[in-house]
């Protein structure tokens, strides 16, 4: 009963060194992956969301304020072919 005792422990203690690797391969596997899909966004030249976000409200200024523009040169267009 010792030996097979022996035996059991000895597949445990294997068992546990094997889930030990599988966990340190599964950490650099994950490492290697960030780090190329970190190269690959770089080399996209890609823009950030903030940038984003701020060229987009500058346009929906931009917009509002040509909207009102357009609206005071009809107004004066008016305004002169009624004088």
């Amino acid at each position: 009963m010792d030996r097979s005792s022996k035996i059991l422990d000895d597949i445990a203690q294997l068992m546990n060194d094997a889930a030990g690797v599988a966990d340190g391969v599964r950490r650099e596997v994950e490492t290697v992956v960030k780090s190329q899909m970190e190269r690959i966004v770089a080399d996209l030249d890609l823009v950030k969301r903030d940038d984003y976000e701020a060229l987009k409200e500058l346009v929906q200024n931009q917009s509002e304020e040509i909207g009102q523009l357009r609206k005071d040169v009809k107004a004066l267009k008016s305004k002169k072919k009624s004088a």
